[in-house]
C-alpha cells in the first residue's frame, strides 16, 4: 500500500535491533485516516474469505483490526495481555514472546467472544518472526475456530514470519513489506 509505505518513509524511525518505531501514526498516536485506508485494503484482500470475526493483540493491532472489521462488517476481538476482573475465571490463554517488550506476554481472550465454528481473520500491526500471530492462532484453535488468514500492516520480511505462517498453511497479506532497515534507510520488498 503506497500510502503506508510513504508514511513509513516519512515518519518511521529505525531504532536498532530490528525495531521500527511507528509511534506517531500506528501504535501510540494513531492516524485514523491512514487506518481507514488500511481497513479498506484489508477488506479488499479478505472479502472472499468468509471471516466471521477478526482477532488481534492488544494494543497496537486494535486500530487496523477495527478499521478492517468496519469495512468487512464483522466484530473484532482483541487478546488482552492482563486479565481484567470483568473477564470470567475460565479463559483462553497462551504465552507469546514480545520483541518490543523483551519478555514473554500472556494473550487472553474470553470464550464469550471467540468460539467454535468461528472463521477468524487475524489482523496485526507487525509481522516479524510470526510468534505473536502464532499465539493468536493457538487461541483461535483452542476456541475451536478456524483461522482463514492473516493480515499485517507492516511486515519485516527478513525475520521470516511469513514463511513460518505459510508452513502452517495460513494465507498471509501485508500492506507494506520491509526488506531491510538500517541507519541508511528503510527499503521495501518488491515482488
Amino acid at each position: 500500500m503506497k500510502l503506508l509505505e510513504e508514511r513509513i518513509q516519512k515518519d518511521g524511525h529505525y531504532i536498532g535491533d530490528g525495531i521500527l518505531k511507528v509511534d506517531s501514526f500506528v501504535n501510540h498516536q494513531v492516524d485514523p485516516i491512514l487506518m481507514n485506508e488500511a481497513g479498506k485494503e484489508f477488506a479488499k484482500l479478505f472479502m472472499n474469505f468468509s471471516a466471521t470475526k477478526i482477532l488481534t493483540a492488544e494494543i497496537s493491532g486494535i486500530a487496523p483490526a477495527v478499521s478492517a472489521g468496519l469495512h468487512l462488517g464483522i466484530p473484532v476481538v482483541f487478546a488482552r495481555k492482563n486479565k481484567p476482573i470483568t473477564m470470567p475465571d475460565q479463559v483462553l490463554l497462551t504465552l507469546s514472546p514480545s520483541h518490543t517488550k523483551g519478555r514473554t506476554v500472556e494473550l487472553i481472550v474470553s470464550p464469550e467472544y471467540l468460539g467454535s465454528g468461528e472463521r477468524v481473520l487475524i489482523i496485526d500491526d507487525f509481522l516479524a518472526t510470526g510468534k505473536t500471530i502464532e499465539g493468536l492462532i493457538r487461541l483461535a484453535e483452542i476456541a475451536g475456530a478456524t483461522v482463514v488468514g492473516v493480515g499485517a500492516l507492516i511486515e519485516k520480511t527478513f525475520e521470516e514470519g511469513r514463511e513460518r505462517l505459510e508452513a502452517m498453511n495460513i494465507h498471509v497479506e501485508s500492506l507494506a513489506r520491509i526488506e531491510s532497515m538500517s541507519e541508511e534507510g528503510i527499503f521495501f520488498h518488491r515482488s
